[in-house]
C-alpha cells in the first residue's frame, strides 16, 4: 500500500491535482481513498460530482465519536474512489490537527484505513504540528510538494522540506520527500526554475502541469478533468503523474535552502 501526501502553499491547487491524481489512479484499476486535511472540506468535491460530504469532525462535535459510522464519514466518487473529509474546528477555535487525528483514529477502528494508494491533501505550510501529524505519526510516508514557479508558493515548499527533514529522524516517522509537482502559473521559464529547485533540495520534477482553462471548465461542470474531457491534454498529465507516483522509488531526506539561496535562484528565473 502506497501513502502519499500532497503538501504545499494554500491556493497552489493541491486539491484539485489530488483529486485528478486519485481520479487517474482509479482508472488504473487501484482502490484509491483520499482523506482531505484541511477546514475547508473541499478535498473531494469534484470527485463527488460538486457536493460537500460531511466532515468528521462535524459528525464528532454532533454525535460523538462512538456514534459515528463508517458508512456516515466514507462516500464512493468517481469511479470508485473513496472519499473521507476530516474537517477542522470552528473558525478561531482549537487546532485543525484534532480533525486529521480523529479521522485516523476512525478510520482504523473500522478497519478501513487501507487501499492500494491513501491519498492525503493536507493544507498549506506546515507551520503548525496538527498539518504535519500525518508525517509525524508514520502515516504519510511519500510527500509530493506542489509549487509553482511563484517565490512564496516554492518558499512554502522550502519550509514543507525542512519539516521532513527534522521528522525523517524520528523513529515513528517514514516520511521521505518523494518529488515536487509543478503546478503551472503560466510564467516564462518556469519548469526550469522547479526543476532546479527540486534538484536543489534533492529531489526531482515528477511532472509539469501547465495552466489549462479545461481545469476550471471542469470544476464548473462538477467533475474532474480525468471525467469531463479524459482524452484532453491535461487529462494526460494527470494520468503521467499516476503513473510516476506508482513507479517512484526515488525517496529522499531534503536538504532545504537558505532564504537566500531560494530568493537568488528565484531570481535568476523571474
Amino acid at each position: 500500500m502506497k501513502q502519499i501526501a500532497l503538501y504545499g502553499k494554500g491556493g497552489i491547487g493541491k486539491s484539485t491535482t489530488s483529486a485528478n491524481l486519485s481520479a487517474a489512479l482509479s482508472l488504473m484499476d487501484l482502490d484509491i481513498l483520499q482523506i482531505g486535511c484541511d477546514p475547508k472540506r473541499d478535498s473531494t468535491r469534484m470527485l463527488m460530482h460538486g457536493s460537500f460530504i460531511p466532515t468528521v469532525m462535524d459528525l464528532v462535535r454532533t454525535r460523538g465519536d462512538a456514534a459515528i459510522s463508517l458508512s456516515d464519514i466514507v462516500y464512493t466518487g468517481f469511479n470508485g474512489v473513496r472519499c473521507v473529509e476530516a474537517g477542522g474546528p470552528e473558525p478561531g477555535v482549537g487546532c485543525a490537527g484534532r480533525g486529521i487525528i480523529a479521522t485516523f483514529q476512525i478510520l482504523e477502528k473500522f478497519g478501513d484505513l487501507k487501499g492500494d494508494v491513501i491519498v492525503y491533501d493536507v493544507l498549506g505550510d506546515v507551520v503548525c504540528g496538527g498539518f504535519a501529524m500525518p508525517m509525524r505519526e508514520g502515516y504519510a510516508q511519500e510527500i509530493y510538494l506542489v509549487t509553482s514557479g511563484e517565490l512564496m508558493s516554492l518558499y512554502a515548499a522550502n519550509n514543507i522540506c525542512k519539516a521532513i527533514k527534522r521528522l525523517a529522524s524520528r523513529a515513528k516517522s517514514k516520511c521521505r520527500l518523494a518529488g515536487v509537482i509543478c503546478n503551472a502559473k503560466g510564467e516564462p521559464r518556469e519548469e526550469e526554475l522547479v526543476r532546479e529547485f527540486a534538484e536543489r533540495v534533492n529531489s526531482s520534477l515528477v511532472e509539469y502541469i501547465p495552466r489549462d482553462r479545461i481545469v476550471q471548465l471542469a470544476e464548473l461542470n462538477k467533475k474532474t478533468v480525468l471525467e469531463y474531457d479524459p482524452a484532453s491534454t491535461q487529462a494526460a498529465c494527470y494520468r503521467s503523474l499516476a503513473t510516476r507516483v506508482m513507479e517512484n522509488t526515488n525517496l529522499t531526506i531534503p536538504t532545504p535552502l537558505e532564504i537566500d539561496d531560494l530568493e537568488q535562484l528565484a531570481y535568476r528565473f523571474i
